[in-house]
């Protein structure tokens, strides 16, 4: 099974956020990699930072992706709240061969708040 990589946009940054405190994204790849950690397994999950996703009107933004799978990406994530359910939906994602989870199998926070699902890159022609 291939890995799965969930992309974390650690620039997302929400109403109330301190101008020199971490933003809402950076609290949020914390929380993630916290929750992660509690984990009895991971399941081939990679969490990644990533600068911008460029949803910055629907933060916080992540995205999930692997290898000849639809790609997701999901906004309006709360950064204190959203982690556990975030590693469930991914965990989901990562059990299918093609990325699609039934929409009833998803989590509700993935139902709402999904942003974009981009096909697989597309094999080379031979």
């Amino acid at each position: 099974m291939p890995d799965t990589v969930l992309y974390v946009c650690t620039a997302c940054r929400i109403a109330g956020d301190a101008p020199d405190g971490p933003r809402a994204g950076a609290r949020l790849l914390d929380a993630l990699r916290e929750a992660a950690a509690r984990l009895p397994e991971p399941a081939g999950v990679r969490i990644e930072p990533v600068e911008c996703l460029s949803v910055c009107k629907r933060p916080c933004t992540v995205a999930v992706a692997s290898e000849n799978r639809w790609t997701y990406v999901y906004g309006d994530l709360d950064p204190a709240e959203s982690a556990r359910i975030i590693l469930d939906g991914v965990g989901r994602y990562a059990g299918t061969p093609d990325g699609i989870v039934p929409w009833r199998e998803r989590p509700q926070e993935f139902r709402t708040g999904v942003v974009a699902r981009i096909p697989p890159f597309p094999p080379r022609a031979a």
